[in-house]
């Protein structure tokens, strides 16, 4: 199997997409107000945005994306006005990551593992 997309709620898709499109995803299809999809930068999967009239309650989604240059995009998405909970650190998981959150309280890492991000000395085989 090949993870194809994901797909998040959203109170208002269109601040959404514009808000994902500064993060760097290339918007594939425009179904304003109700969906929008993307394609991320590196790999084939996609990431969507459906309209809900109310979000789910609790903890919420996390959503990971990585990024090779992590430091350098996190610099430039907080020059265009993107604001971090925490910026990018090493974690004891040998993954580098940077947290924020979107305009639905969707938590957002952005981290860079390299191979270990599916191989991390634990893996078991």
């Amino acid at each position: 199997m090949n993870l194809n997309q994901i797909t998040i709620p959203s109170i208002d898709v269109k601040k959404a997409s514009v808000f994902y499109q500064t993060l760097g995803l290339k918007l594939i299809v425009d179904a304003l107000p109700r969906y929008v999809r993307f394609e991320c930068t590196d790999g084939n999967a996609t990431f969507s945005i459906h309209k809900v009239n109310t979000l789910p309650s609790g903890k919420g989604i996390t959503i990971y994306f990585e990024d090779d240059n992590l430091d350098k995009l996190v610099k430039e998405l907080q020059q265009k006005g993107i604001i971090f909970t925490s910026e990018p650190e090493d974690k004891d998981w040998l993954w580098r990551e940077a947290h924020l959150y979107d305009l639905d309280n969707n938590h957002i890492i952005l981290f860079k593992a390299g191979s270990n991000r599916k191989n991390p000395p634990w893996r078991i085989n």
